[in-house]
């Protein structure tokens, strides 16, 4: 399958670049992705229909432009996979709090799984959500006062209280 590297200009090569944070953050966002491995096929980077693929070099550069935007985190230090941040934590941050909102739950009490995957959140962007994220997320609103996070008997078991 024939390869497409980086642009050789720098002019060209940058705006080759912004187009693909674009492209990524828009596909993960409405695809809900939030991890992208270099080493496994992942869709934006190889078509099979027309038989091209990204370079490694491209792959890593255009995760690269992301991490340095702060939209995305390399998980590893070898750069093998990557946490794409279709929001920033904040951001999440700011959707729980109106889900919160919305949903009446003020000073409710939830658990984290339900807060990813409970009837409340379904149609909602945190439905899904990547546990890492959310709980990044979380803890900025504990440290903002908004909730306390509390341990239960098992990581499924987090909970979650709101004091909005």
């Amino acid at each position: 399958m024939p390869v497409i590297n980086l642009q050789p200009v720098r002019e060209t090569r940058e705006k080759q670049i912004q187009l693909w944070k674009e492209l990524i953050i828009d596909f993960c966002r409405t695809q809900k992705i939030f991890v992208i491995a270099l080493e496994v096929d992942f869709p934006l980077f190889s078509n099979a229909a027309i038989e091209r693929s990204l370079s490694h070099e491209a792959r890593e550069a255009f995760l690269s432009a992301l991490v340095s935007d702060g939209r995305a985190e390399w998980m590893d230090k070898g750069h093998r996979k990557c946490l794409v941040l279709w929001h920033r934590i904040q951001d999440w941050a700011d959707l729980i709090v109106n889900f919160v909102k919305e949903n009446g739950l003020e000073d409710s009490v939830m658990t984290v799984e339900e807060i990813r995957s409970g009837v409340e959140s379904r149609g909602t962007e945190l439905h899904g959500i990547d546990r890492t994220v959310l709980m990044r997320a979380l803890k900025v609103l504990e440290h903002k006062g908004k909730l306390a996070i509390f341990k239960g008997t098992s990581a499924d078991d987090e909970g979650v209280k709101f004091s909005l």
